[in-house]
């Protein structure tokens, strides 16, 4: 995992930022809890960030909001540099379902995509993905399985050439193999033109080889945020005797006893005691010690803080 990747700003995001929320509250109905709870954060172009958290956390609801399908309550989402209305262009969003018109062929599927976007449509990079399928373009959509569905949406994504593409539960329905090939596809297309990825998922291994960004949600807002090599650096696995209550001072995240030994996972402040054996943890450790610690305190690293709100007199 590296977050070294190269960030090219596209036209649409001079000042490097591809996503940024402040307060962002999204409502499905007056009496409904908060899909998205005062979320704020801010992606920085040219990252593909993973989106991660427990079922309900508002994965989805983000995703939609980016792409300019859901109206927030309260706060503001920019996405590269404007309102996800006025970036639509721009933007590629697949979603859980994968929407295809299932009466029309895979060829015809295409054509629909070079009309509804003249501009930035290349017909070589989507039939390339569909040929690598060996998918046979005058299949009607309806006829195709899950996973042949997936390549053929993925196709329309990648075909329109977006600056920002949007990922929900893409390689869900894949077998291994074919998931293998189309993430190297889109890390391919991403590193090539400088894509902003932000892509939901459970498969923990996908992510660590794939991203090199990570914004993990839990009940509406972010609660990690940042470059995957900062967000480990920043935690520590540790092993000993001892109590929680010795690790400070250290925020301990999550902590187990085994036998007479503690194990914990920490967010350092400072070096630890060199009575305790560190290492550093795995995405998963890293993941599964937050998900299961829903009170541990928000961190997002100085790049994925939003900026201050401008003060106006």
């Amino acid at each position: 995992m590296s977050s070294t990747r190269t960030t090219r700003p596209t036209a649409h995001s001079t000042a490097a930022v591809a996503v940024e929320a402040r307060g962002l509250t999204v409502r499905y109905g007056r009496r409904s809890a908060a899909a998205l709870d005062d979320c704020s954060f801010r992606l920085p172009a040219g990252r593909i960030s993973a989106l991660v958290g427990p079922n309900g956390a508002g994965k989805s609801t983000l995703l939609a909001a980016a792409a300019g399908l859901v109206r927030p309550a309260s706060g503001t989402l920019t996405v590269l540099g404007t309102t996800p209305a006025e970036a639509r262009g721009a933007i590629a969003y697949l979603a859980q379902n994968k929407p295809l018109h299932p009466q029309l062929t895979i060829a015809e599927t295409l054509r629909l995509g070079a009309e509804l976007n003249p501009a930035r449509w290349d017909a070589a990079r989507a039939e390339a993905i569909v040929d690598q399928g060996a998918l046979d373009p005058g299949t009607r959509v309806r006829r195709l399985s899950g996973g042949q569905r997936t390549r053929v949406a993925l196709a329309l994504a990648l075909g329109k050439r977006p600056d920002l593409l949007l990922l929900d539960e893409p390689m869900a329905d894949l077998d291994p193999l074919a998931r293998h090939e189309l993430l190297g596809t889109l890390l391919a297309d991403a590193a090539e033109r400088g894509t902003t990825v932000l892509m939901s998922s459970h498969i923990v291994a996908e992510l660590a080889d794939a991203c090199d960004h990570l914004l993990l949600l839990g009940a509406g807002r972010v609660r990690l945020g940042g470059g995957l090599d900062d967000l480990l650096l920043a935690h520590t696995l540790v092993t000993g005797r001892g109590t929680p209550a010795d690790l400070t001072p250290h925020l301990v995240v999550e902590s187990s006893t085994a036998g007479r030994g503690l194990t914990a996972l920490i967010r350092k402040d400072g070096p630890v005691d060199d009575r305790w054996q560190t290492e550093q943890p795995s995405l998963e450790e890293l993941l599964l010690a937050h998900l299961r610690s829903p009170a541990t305190p928000a961190l997002l690293t100085p790049g994925t803080t939003p900026a201050p709100a401008a003060v106006t007199r």
